[in-house]
């Protein structure tokens, strides 16, 4: 089989039909195969994707929930020689699979190919800091890249080469760590100038959803991508090029000083505070934003130290699942 389509989901429900059927027809002139890999869905998303003809396999253990795990769940049931992986809140832009497979045809030492990631939903203040810094940082603009994220398409060879795809341990920066450990053997990643996925992402209060990201674990992925990096090859990588370590160590650097600051000079402290959320403001355009990364920032600290200390299993032991059958046609 010449590509394969993951979708990860947790309860997607108002979404998986669309990023399932752009996914069907992407894969249709190669007569590739759709794959759901659920996470444990409390809602319609399973019955959802049964109706239509694609594969559908659900965590078994849903204490094993993380987005590493999820990713893992999908790769693991598939075999072709490129595979593709998207979130079940995205759909495929047409065109991206086919001009992926023929940038990865043209280059045999590259690995993976992302495209252009379109956010449609800005509500939240997360997404409109995502949407903002698109053209500032270097992993999201054309060209080489250190992580696929948004999703992408991998050479499988490359994958089997580092023995598995995603860290089943890690609640986020699992595309870092797969890009970490592809380069260390010598892969390179590529995003290319081509719109891939329209990401519809999460709505709401932006704060409701930095304290579901904290306390779901997905805030120390950070820790857990250094923890896992441990002795490993790619350890430098990911010291030199996760920028949320160095975040993370600045934000330690400043409770520390804010602390000796309260004991000492009371003015000091007030600054201490008012500084740091004036220029992140100054930076992104608004005061409001500014507040909501202050606050991300010291998430992400937090997050950092659980991350480095929670229990892992190996990353190659499989996951345990359940595959559900397709729904017979509505009379």
């Amino acid at each position: 089989m010449r590509i394969a389509i993951g979708i990860k989901a947790l309860n997607e429900a108002a979404k998986i039909e669309a990023a399932l059927r752009s996914a069907l027809a992407a894969v249709a002139p190669y007569g590739g195969t759709v794959l759901l890999a659920d996470s444990g869905s409390s809602d319609a998303t399973v019955e959802i994707a049964r109706k239509l003809p694609v594969e559908v396999v659900q965590l078994a253990n849903r204490a094993e929930r993380s987005c590493g795990a999820g990713a893992q769940l999908a790769f693991q049931h598939l075999d072709a020689d490129y595979f593709c992986l998207i979130d079940g809140d995205m759909a495929l832009v047409p065109g991206f699979i086919d001009a992926s497979l023929a940038f990865l045809d043209a280059h045999p030492e590259v690995a993976g190919v992302g495209g252009q990631v379109i956010e449609r939903n800005l509500e939240a203040e997360e997404f409109q800091i995502r949407a903002a810094a698109m053209a500032r940082e270097a992993h999201r603009r054309a060209g080489p890249v250190d992580r696929l994220d948004g999703g992408g398409v991998y050479r499988m060879r490359a994958i089997r080469e580092v023995g598995y795809f995603s860290d089943r341990n890690l609640h986020s920066f699992e595309e870092f760590d797969l890009a970490a450990r592809l380069t260390s053997r010598g892969w390179t990643l590529v995003r290319i100038d081509v719109p891939a996925v329209e990401h519809r992402g999460h709505s709401g209060n932006g704060y409701r959803l930095l304290l579901y990201r904290l306390t779901s674990g997905q805030m120390g992925g950070a820790g857990e991508v250094l923890r896992a990096s441990f002795g490993k090859p790619h350890f430098g990588l990911v010291v030199r090029r996760l920028g949320h370590l160095r975040k993370a160590v600045v934000i330690a650097a400043w409770w520390l000083a804010l602390v000796l600051a309260l004991w000492c000079a009371p003015v000091i402290a007030a600054a201490l505070v008012v500084v740091p959320v004036a220029w992140l403001g100054w930076r992104r355009g608004s005061l409001a934003l500014g507040l909501y990364s202050f606050a991300m920032w010291n998430a992400l600290a937090i997050g950092l130290i659980g991350g480095l200390f929670r229990r892992r299993v190996p990353p190659t032991r499989p996951l345990a699942s359940v595959a559900f059958t397709r729904l017979p046609p509505a009379a």
